[in-house]
């Protein structure tokens, strides 16, 4: 769940960048920033505990993994690592994997705070360290597929570490979010951009690289990458604002979120055959 801290005034652009720019921009973005994103955030996504969205829906309730105990389960783009823990407590085995060393130290962290202690890797999405069919259930909130340029590598290498029958549930901003500016008020109620402009949100410094990219991705375009992979969608979830949350997370807002989707969770299976 991504909020862009206005500590500086970027260059703001829409343009593309390759892999490795993308990557170094992420590490470098979430290295840096993970002491202000916790102390943001930390509250409202707890120690131990998995929350999909800032709607605020948490997997306590919707049951989106089924159920984990006996399983082993692997979280991309774990930041600091509470749905891991969380997921712990219900008698997972659990691996939690991010790109950014800071959040990691983030993790460990909120582990010395919860005394819950779960495996942290450090890595790549696109290169898991792992073998093949290693995992039950793989899984991210917000983590590692809204910030990779080639998301069809990134879903090939989900079903290479899952068993069988495996599941893979990850939320993203909801694609007709990028139609709006990132305004929580009433500027975020008017469409600015196409929903067919894949062009990244770049933010970059005054030589012109990129300290932030976040990628845009159309709901067709993540079903073609899921079934490109061998998943089978099994469910698109749509989180409502909830009736008493007046939080705002960056561009989430109570008034955005009752008249338009804020979050898309997409819930896949590998294929027992």
């Amino acid at each position: 769940m991504t909020e862009r801290p206005p500590s500086a005034e970027p260059a703001v652009t829409r343009r593309p960048v390759s892999g490795t720019e993308n990557r170094t921009a992420s590490r470098h973005w979430w290295d840096a920033d993970a002491d202000s994103y916790q102390e943001a955030h930390g509250s409202f996504l707890g120690d131990v505990d998995l929350v999909w969205c800032p709607e605020g829906l948490r997997e306590a309730d919707a049951r989106l993994l089924g159920d984990v105990k006996g399983t082993r389960v692997l979280e991309l783009g774990c930041g600091a690592a509470a749905g891991s823990r969380w997921l712990d407590g219900q008698g997972a085995d659990v691996t939690a994997l991010d790109l950014s060393s800071g959040m990691l130290r983030q993790a460990r962290l909120a582990a010395e705070r919860s005394g819950v202690h779960v495996p942290l890797v450090q890595a790549d999405a696109l290169a898991l360290p792992f073998r093949s069919g290693t995992f039950d259930t793989a899984h991210t909130a917000f983590g590692a597929v809204p910030f990779i340029t080639d998301t069809e590598a990134l879903m090939r290498e989900v079903a290479r570490v899952l068993r069988p029958g495996g599941r893979w549930v990850f939320s993203v901003t909801h694609p007709m979010r990028w139609i709006f500016l990132d305004d929580p008020g009433e500027g975020g109620l008017t469409a600015v951009h196409s929903y067919f402009d894949r062009s990244p949100y770049v933010e970059q410094d005054e030589h012109g690289v990129a300290t932030y990219v976040e990628q845009h991705r159309t709901l067709g375009d993540r079903i073609r990458e899921l079934v490109g992979a061998g998943f089978r969608l099994l469910d698109l979830v749509e989180p409502e604002w909830p009736a008493g949350h007046e939080g705002i997370w960056g561009q989430w807002s109570p008034l955005r979120g009752r008249l338009f989707p804020g979050t898309a969770i997409f819930v896949a299976e590998k294929p027992a055959d």
